[in-house]
């Protein structure tokens, strides 16, 4: 049997989009005279739509898309098409709404299969929208058994090497029936490491049951969700034989018959991140209609991180850097700035704002009367700055990107309406430890990073010889600590037995949870990171946070 992958990148609610997509998609099949051509999870209404689920509009677009699709099937004779969307049931209670895989063929819809397994963790919360399917069938066609499974049904993973959170295991449901082919149609989201972790899962099936298993992916982003594709072929013995790439649309043909085998390959780390990055940001504006953006370059690391994946993403004409100077900025800042922009290839504008701070002093300064020199100040130098993006965005129509990275979002360290400015954070999932992985790692391809931002140790430039770890432990042990209580969840004493000081500790504790504030106005971030700030944690802002390190404080 020949079947086509689409490995495809929809945009949520553009119905008329998608339905292009897969004709397209449709037509390489055809070409190709492939038995079967499959889909992504709901590939018609793009993944996840969240609360626009609940309008009854979407809805119906959602079905009137369907019915095209149905309709034009007639188009391509003795092609089966499997495509994931969103269909009413008629069951008398729950949310009226399935997560399905529907079975197109000569116009006509023959088969489905809703999903069974609905996440309700991290980043997912399908069972607010949809009722689980507990019916398992089988599609004959040509010479294969088919059983459809929609992407969380082939993380059940009931051996619990990798998810042992159900007690249903749709995928034995299938071969139980009598399925001789598994196809999974996923919208899998990417975070470090995901890639490896989803083919060991996969194969294990394969392997399991002795049968081919094919897995096509949504690649693109939406939001603070990147979805990597990596889509795959095994065959029957569990080997693969064929692997789509990452972070790219890819439709292909395999023969599950006289598949060349492949080994696989987990992505390089760092070089998965920085894909990554680039996807998320140049959907994020294509999709949002934007195509310019405004960036504050400091001469540091992180600013300069962001401008490279603009750079690389959009090009140099479609970046703004701007450099703002005030007094305490060291002149080898502006140089810094200056010498990337060059390397870059970008606009880089200059507006010191020293004058503009001294007058805002001034203005206060009868307020301020009987007080002395604080956080204060320094917070509204980024204030200005904030200001200054803002407007620039706004003149021309750019959209601003935040720079602040995961470690600095962790413990507040970092202005409201200051540098947590922006319509998007690029690198705010991104640990600073791995920021300069990510810088170095841009110079080996490249070198447009100068050696001294590099090498000099970071600095918000605030106040006279500022330096982060004035203030802060060394990243290398704050971001482990980070690691360990917010991606991992371990609590006070399972980090301190890790050999951590304990004072260190329940200082970063703290730190996070008073800052919850801050996080909940942050600009969304990238997730790149098996935990992110943002849609998958839910942490409430007004509580007591001293359980954690038992020192009852918030």
């Amino acid at each position: 049997m020949k079947i086509t992958l689409a490995q495809l990148n929809p945009t949520i609610g553009d119905f008329s989009g998608n339905l292009r997509k897969a004709k397209a998609a449709m037509n390489t099949a055809l070409h190709d005279r492939s038995d079967l051509i499959c889909f992504p999870e709901m590939f018609i209404t793009g993944y996840p739509p969240r609360d626009f689920l609940e309008r009854e509009d979407f809805r119906e677009r959602a079905q009137s898309a369907l019915d095209e699709l149905v309709r034009d099937s007639v188009h391509y004779p003795g092609l089966l098409i499997v495509v994931g969307t969103i269909m009413q049931n008629q069951r008398p209670h729950g949310n009226g709404l399935d997560n399905a895989a529907v079975v197109i063929n000569n116009g006509q819809i023959v088969f489905r299969q809703s999903k069974s397994l609905l996440p309700t963790y991290d980043v997912f919360d399908e069972a607010r929208y949809f009722d689980p399917s507990d019916s398992y069938d089988i599609y004959e066609w040509k010479t294969h058994k088919i059983g459809i499974s929609i992407c969380e049904d082939a993380w059940a993973d009931p051996d619990g090497h990798i998810n042992a959170r159900y007690h249903i295991d749709p995928v034995y449901q299938l071969i139980d029936r009598g399925a001789t082919l598994i196809l999974n149609l996923s919208a899998s989201p990417f975070h470090m490491g995901k890639d490896d972790i989803r083919y060991r899962l996969m194969r294990r099936h394969a392997d399991k049951y002795k049968i081919p298993f094919v897995l096509v992916n949504q690649v693109g982003a939406h939001d603070e969700l990147i979805f990597d594709g990596s889509s795959m072929v095994l065959n029957k013995t569990g080997k693969p034989s064929f692997f789509f790439p990452g972070f790219a649309e890819y439709t292909a043909t395999v023969d599950l018959d006289n598949g060349m085998g492949q080994s696989f390959s987990a992505m390089d780390p760092i070089a998965s991140v920085y894909e990554a990055l680039c996807l998320g940001l140049g959907d994020y504006l294509r999709k949002c209609g934007f195509s310019d953006v405004v960036i504050g370059l400091s001469g540091g690391i992180d600013s300069t991180l962001v401008a490279c994946i603009a750079t690389h993403t959009l090009g140099p004409e479609h970046v703004i850097g701007v450099a703002m100077p005030s007094m305490y900025s060291s002149e080898h800042s502006v140089q810094d700035a200056c010498t990337l922009a060059e390397n870059l290839g970008i606009n880089l504008k200059i507006i010191p704002i020293a004058d503009i701070y001294h007058v805002t002093i001034r203005a206060l300064q009868p307020h301020f009367t009987g007080t002395c020199e604080d956080i204060t100040e320094e917070n509204l130098q980024a204030r200005i700055r904030g200001n200054i993006l803002m407007a620039l965005a706004n003149k021309f129509h750019a959209l601003t990107l935040a720079t602040g990275n995961k470690s600095e979002l962790s413990v507040g360290y970092c202005t409201m309406y200051g540098d947590m400015s922006g319509g998007l954070s690029v690198i705010g999932d991104v640990p600073k430890t791995m920021v300069y992985q990510l810088a170095k790692w841009i110079n080996s391809e490249k070198p447009l990073i100068p050696d001294r931002i590099l090498s000099k140790p970071p600095s918000a430039e605030l106040k006279p010889g500022q330096t982060d770890q004035d203030t802060l432990p060394d990243y290398d042990i704050l971001d482990a600590i980070i690691e360990l209580y917010v991606d991992r969840m371990l609590g006070f004493q399972e980090i301190v037995s890790r050999g951590y000081d304990e004072s260190v500790v329940k200082w970063v504790i703290q730190t996070i949870a008073k800052n919850e504030y801050k996080r909940r106005q942050a600009a969304p971030a990238l997730k790149v990171t098996s935990k992110a700030f943002g849609m998958g944690r839910r942490i409430p802002v007004s509580a007591k946070h001293g359980f954690f390190s038992g020192t009852g404080e918030k």
